[in-house]
């Protein structure tokens, strides 16, 4: 009984709780009451197994077995008290509530077909990529033939494996046994109730969930309706543009992370930790072809279709800016609208621990992290450039290579051109607008490169220069990308946004591209650093509405995209096109081995340098043959060459002079006054300048004479330069003429002649003077008057009417020297007249400057034969010399006197040979390696003085080989990494 009257309480409790939840749309669960009830009111106990009633609450509009609609019941009145038979309505609502499973998935249901249909809403939204493809790596467009997708699909569960993942409600029905509490826990009972009212009103009934979606009066679809399309979009753009900078930041985050952890372990590399050698880059190993390619074909031509990044644009269109931020340095020397790029300039980029720039033919690294470095590299670029640039011209074609290495950095190589110019202004060369262009040209031609065009975002696009010429190298687009610069200039003054937007997407250019970008290379300050321009561009475009408006993708903007993309793009058209280089280099150097073998089978394959160094080695050999020379052949040499320099000077103004006197004394004064004016003036200049001379024709000698069948005539002409230049440099020792000029004057002042082989030999020197002389004398005199009759009769040959008229005059002289042997030098105007008057009367007419003249060599030629009769009796003179003449009516003072020049000359020789050997021919040694070694490093002396079509062939074939060793070796590196 007491078991009935606590029911009877429950029951109670349970209508009232019927009553105030009257209003609410839904039904209460059974679960919810107390087991007691439940085992009185309801034919089995809860102890048995639960049957659900099948029977509808009249709270449900709509059911999920029936599509019928129900009719709302009006709730009787209840009466408090124990009604066995009356249908109790919390039960049955309890009950009602088993069926929660059916809400759940109903809910799933609708829920589902309403993610569908706004799914595909969005993806309606989302713009067409696929004209990107290019920039997404190609692994992940073969992913498929790494990954079964299809396998992966079948393996997925279907929605009846999913509908059996769905909670077990009959567990749940279980843990209701917690309601035994319920008539100490009664508030406790009352919240969960409300909970579940709550939990009704959220979900609803399934049927009315899984169609309200499809309800054209629903209430969701009324809301949907009062938002606009366009605000839809905006906002769907607004998310996408957050939600790409967020992954932005976290993805620029992890670039650092990984930066930072590859320079540890890189630096751990350059330490050594590893006990290993590394490797060279796969950049490093190509840049070293292009740099060989560069040297055996510097214009570029078809045999080179090696992939480059040529960046080309207008004059201060922000080439140098892009490809700073590329390389993360400012590195480039730079200046306020003049030309700073005056030669091209080839940049290797590569990754390294530390942030370096070096040059390929220098050791130096420069610091790209310290300020004095960057300096230091602006200017030695800026040095190179104008070095490069020869003498007329404003811009070259050399190029200028330059490594920069980094953590983080893209791997490719650049080439910044000299900026596309529309007018020569003042200071510039007439041609150089036509070589920019030539340079640009060759550059673009190459079906490999890739050609990053720079465009002035700032400037009317109408101004722009660039894209007509880019577009004639590329027409089609395919290996071009766009890059617009100084894009926050170009929004702040361009009037209609849509403008920028059209310059972009290339439909205010002829030109096509294979992508667009656009970027802001800084605020126009030269001393900003790339981490604020960084920072600066970043803060542009997030707030820039360029992205906002979807004018510009997101992928389309900042030079780190632009990086990625055009590293992606060289590093693609290097894998497809290295290889069918590697062929064409093979298949050349196959012609020209063949070529060779025909052409010189029996010599080496010697190269530039190779014959240079063959050349030196000969050059030296010489060289120091010449201080082999014995001391004999240099006196010889240097004696007669010194009396063929002073003969004239002796004969004419020393002795004829003193013989014209009448004693000895006077003969011997004055000979010694003009030795010593002739000795203090001109001598020992003379003296050094026969030493050189006589130096430089043993030197040429020993240069230019041919060595049998080891002669190479392809050195002749290195020989020869090298002895100018060598002989240019050499300058005589100053202190060689004042030794000299006392040593000579001392030995003129000897007259003492100690034996009589020397007597002899004084005699002998002046009879081949004399002799010597008489000859020059009888030549200028046979000129003069023309043939004699011997040769007129055997020859055929006749006088002119001067040749006879100096022939009649010299007939006439002839005779007053008949008369008058003694007769002095000189003729008196008395006689003159009467050898004219001699002469007019046999009808020649004569002027008193040709009688002067024909006398002057008929003397000479008395004189002469004179002396050298005088000379013959003088050979036995030698006694009376050592009796100082007396007694004696022979004088031979004229022998005295030859012989004190023969002595001289053999003393000056011997001093001079001394020099030679001691001091010049080292200096002058040490002068031609001087030269070889200037030559050793002019490339422009060598390729000009070593020439022939076998040099060429032998550096045509090293540079080949070279190139095609190089290549195979990058080739097999870029297989391993693949």
């Amino acid at each position: 009984m007491w078991r009935l009257r606590r029911a009877a309480v429950a029951c109670e409790v349970c209508q009232s709780l019927v009553k105030h939840s009257s209003g609410i749309k839904g039904s209460l669960p059974l679960q919810k009451l107390h087991l007691v009830s439940r085992s009185i009111y309801h034919s089995h106990h809860p102890t048995l197994k639960l049957q659900r009633p099948q029977f509808r609450t009249s709270f449900q509009q709509f059911s999920s077995l029936t599509n019928l609609p129900l009719r709302k019941l009006k709730l009787s009145p209840i009466k408090y008290g124990y009604q066995p038979r009356r249908n109790f309505w919390p039960a049955r609502l309890a009950a009602r509530l088993l069926k929660l499973r059916y809400l759940i998935l109903g809910s799933a249901v609708g829920g589902g077909y309403t993610a569908k249909k706004t799914f595909d809403q969005w993806k309606d939204m989302i713009p067409d990529l696929s004209d990107y493809k290019w920039i997404v790596p190609d692994i992940v467009w073969e992913i498929d033939e790494y990954i079964d997708l299809e396998k992966i699909r079948k393996a997925l569960p279907n929605s009846e494996d999913l509908a059996k993942l769905t909670p077990d409600f009959d567990k749940i029905v279980e843990s209701l046994s917690l309601l035994k509490d319920f008539f100490t826990t009664g508030h406790k009972l009352v919240s969960e109730v409300i909970e579940a009212s709550d939990l009704l009103l959220l979900l609803g009934s399934p049927g009315e969930t899984a169609f309200r979606a499809t309800e054209p009066g629903s209430e969701s679809d009324k809301r949907y309706r009062k938002v606009s399309d366009k605000e839809k979009i905006d906002q769907l753009q607004e998310e996408l543009l957050h939600t790409q900078l967020k992954y932005q930041r976290i993805l620029e985050r992890l670039e650092k992370e990984n930066k930072e952890l590859r320079k540890l372990v890189l630096q751990k590399d350059d330490k050594g930790i590893h006990h290993r050698k590394l490797k060279k880059s796969l950049i490093d190993m190509y840049s070293e072809v292009l740099d060989v390619l560069s040297d055996y074909d510097a214009s570029y031509n078809t045999q080179d279709h090696l992939p480059r990044v040529v960046v080309v644009g207008d004059q201060s269109a922000g080439k140098t800016s892009v490809l700073e931020m590329i390389a993360q340095a400012r590195i480039f020397p730079r200046g306020s609208g003049e030309m700073m790029t005056r030669s091209p300039v080839k940049v290797t980029l590569s990754e390294g621990p530390h942030h370096v720039a070096l040059f390929k033919d220098s050791s130096r690294e420069f610091d790209l992290t310290k300020e004095e470095d960057l300096a230091a590299l602006r200017h030695e670029i800026e040095l190179r450039m104008r070095k490069n640039v020869k003498e007329g011209c404003t811009v070259s074609p050399e190029t200028i290579s330059l490594n920069v290495k980094g953590p983080g950095l893209q791997r490719m190589v650049l080439v910044d051109l000299p900026g596309v110019i529309n007018t020569v202004t003042s200071g510039m060369a007439p041609d150089t607008k036509e070589t920019i262009f030539s340079i640009s040209k060759a550059y673009m031609q190459n079906p490999n490169a890739i050609i990053l065009c720079i465009q002035d975002g700032s400037v009317d696009a109408e101004r722009s220069i660039v894209t007509d010429l880019v577009s004639q190298m590329d027409p089609h687009g395919r290996r071009t990308i766009f890059v617009l610069t100084k894009v926050d200039l170009a929004e702040k003054n361009v009037a209609s946004p849509s403008r920028i937007q059209q310059i972009i997407e290339g439909k205010l250019f002829p030109m096509k591209a294979l992508g667009y970008f656009a970027v802001v290379t800084g605020k126009g300050n030269s001393s900003e650093s790339i981490e604020a321009i960084r920072d600066y561009e970043e803060e542009f475009f997030q707030n820039s509405k360029l992205l906002k408006t979807s004018m510009l993708k997101a992928h389309q903007v900042t030079t780190r995209n632009l990086s990625l993309a055009v590293s992606d793009c060289f590093w693609k058209m290097v894998r497809e096109s290295v290889e069918q280089q590697a062929d064409s280099f093979k298949a050349t150097r196959f012609n020209l081995e063949t070529e060779w073998k025909n052409n010189y089978p029996r010599l080496r394959e010697l190269d530039r340098n190779e014959l240079f160094e063959k050349a030196k080695n000969e050059i030296l050999d010489e060289v120091i043959s010449l201080s082999q020379v014995t001391p004999k052949h240099w006196e010889e040499i240097l004696q007669q060459s010194l009396w063929e320099r002073v003969s004239t000077h002796v004969i004419e103004n020393i002795y004829l002079p003193a013989a014209q006197t009448m004693n000895s004394g006077t003969f011997n004064t004055t000979v010694d006054i003009k030795l010593k004016q002739w000795t203090d003036k001109q001598l020992p200049n003379k003296a050094v300048e026969v030493a050189w001379e006589t130096l430089q024709e043993e030197f040429s000698r020993f240069m230019t004479e041919p060595k049998g069948k080891e002669h190479d005539d392809i050195f002749d002409k290195l020989k020869e330069a090298v002895k100018e230049e060598s002989i240019k440099r050499h300058k005589w020792n100053d202190f060689a003429e004042d030794s000299l000029r006392v040593i000579q004057h001392n030995a003129l002042e000897d007259r003492s002649i100690s034996d009589k082989q020397q007597w002899d030999a004084a005699i002998y020197f002046m009879e081949e003077a004399l002799q010597a002389r008489l000859k020059d004398t009888e030549n200028a005199l046979e000129n003069m008057v023309g043939p004699d009759w011997k040769k007129r009769w055997l020859y055929w040959k006749t006088r002119t009417q001067e040749q006879c008229v100096h022939n009649e005059t010299k007939n006439e002289l002839e005779k007053m020297l008949k008369c008058n042997e003694e007769h002095p030098a000189y003729l008196a105007s008395d006689e003159i007249t009467t050898v004219r008057k001699n002469l007019e009367s046999r009808g020649v007419e004569v002027d008193p400057s040709l009688i002067k003249d024909t006398w002057h060599q008929v003397y000479r030629r008395h004189f002469l034969k004179t002396a050298l009769n005088h000379c013959n009796l003088c050979r036995r003179g030698f006694y009376y010399y050592q009796r100082h003449f007396v007694d004696s009516e022979l004088e031979c003072n004229d022998v005295v006197l030859f012989w004190r020049i023969q002595r001289m000359l053999a003393i000056t020789a011997n001093t001079l040979r001394q020099q030679l050997t001691n001091t010049e021919v080292r200096r002058l040694e040490k002068n031609v390696k001087e030269v070889l070694e200037d030559f050793a490093e002019d490339s422009e002396k060598k390729v000009k003085l070593l020439t022939g079509k076998r040099v060429q062939l032998a550096e045509d074939l090293k540079k080949v080989r070279e190139i095609q060793e190089k290549l195979d070796a990058f080739i097999e590196a870029l297989h391993q990494e693949k």
